[in-house]
């Protein structure tokens, strides 16, 4: 007999960044949100603001061995209590203008905790941030269209045919049944509506969006920079050294200074690359993504 899960497995394609479909339904909209199902796990919108997802619930069990031969007697075994791993995303987005919001998210788990403490933060959001920005120019190119053929009237704007867009369609469902279609910022804001467009490098801008207020990541920041300050003080001062007491220095120790002072310079480009890109801005071309 054939596994239908080993011929699903050469059956789907995935796209050039690994993505295949993904089952999924949306349920219980109301007034306080939804929630949603999918194959791995399950999802939920705690209105306005708040999205969590969890995957399922991965158990580790044990046995304790009764010590005379190695293996556990049947009578004396003991089990280890069972061990739940679970990770969970927390997402919550707050708008604070037409076109902005605040995001802040985390990633809660019961595991492999040790991690946090060897690595320091910045390390993590590099990667976090380029998910991040990937979709901000998508999204605000989105935001604009739907408000030319008007909030209520998204569907033109957006065209969500597959399964894995349901917490997308409710969210808009609930959205148009909640609030009307768009945010209601009230009398006391007195907001122009208008999306103008925003340059990408304004757009994505990562230093004002997350650096200034990201500790490990401002830190980083000025660290590396004070590195690559140093890297280029340590080329120039080898060139120097090498052209005051090049009629006294031996051969080696020149070509050993020279060599020195070429891969520091080297390497405080790479730095200054390596921050402009991770800490200031990082483009992304999504003409590249089918």
């Amino acid at each position: 007999m054939i596994d239908t899960k080993f011929l699903t497995c050469f059956t789907v394609k995935a796209d050039k960044e690994g993505g295949v479909p993904i089952e999924m339904s949306a349920q219980g909209l109301g007034i306080s949100g939804f929630t949603s199902k999918r194959a791995w796990g399950g999802s939920k919108f705690i209105a306005p603001c708040v999205y969590y997802a969890f995957p399922e619930v991965v158990t580790d069990e044990g046995s304790v061995p009764d010590g005379r031969n190695g293996s556990a007697s049947p009578a004396e075994n003991k089990k280890e209590p069972q061990v739940q791993r679970r990770v969970v995303l927390i997402f919550i987005c707050v708008p604070v203008s037409p076109g902005k919001s605040r995001v802040i998210w985390c990633f809660p788990r019961n595991f492999a905790v040790w991690i946090d403490r060897i690595f320091p933060r910045w390390i993590f959001h590099l990667n976090q941030n380029l998910v991040l920005d990937s979709d901000l120019y998508f999204l605000h190119l989105e935001e604009r269209k739907i408000m030319a053929v008007g909030p209520s009237n998204w569907q033109k704007a957006c065209f969500v045919p597959t399964k894995s867009d349901a917490n997308v369609v409710a969210f808009r469902k609930w959205l148009n049944k909640y609030s009307g279609g768009q945010i209601n910022w009230g009398d006391k804001f007195k907001f122009d509506l208008a999306l103008p467009p925003i340059p990408k490098e304004q757009l994505m801008d990562r230093y004002w969006s997350h650096v200034v207020n990201c500790r490990s990541c401002s830190v980083a920041h000025k660290g590396l920079g004070l590195l690559e300050v140093a890297l280029q003080v340590v080329s120039i001062i080898s060139i120097g050294v090498v052209a005051a007491t090049k009629h006294k220095m031996p051969a080696t120790a020149r070509i050993t200074l020279v060599s020195m002072a070429i891969l520091c310079f080297a390497a405080s480009k790479w730095l200054s690359h390596f921050i402009y890109k991770n800490f200031h801005f990082h483009d992304y071309n999504h003409a590249l993504v089918e």
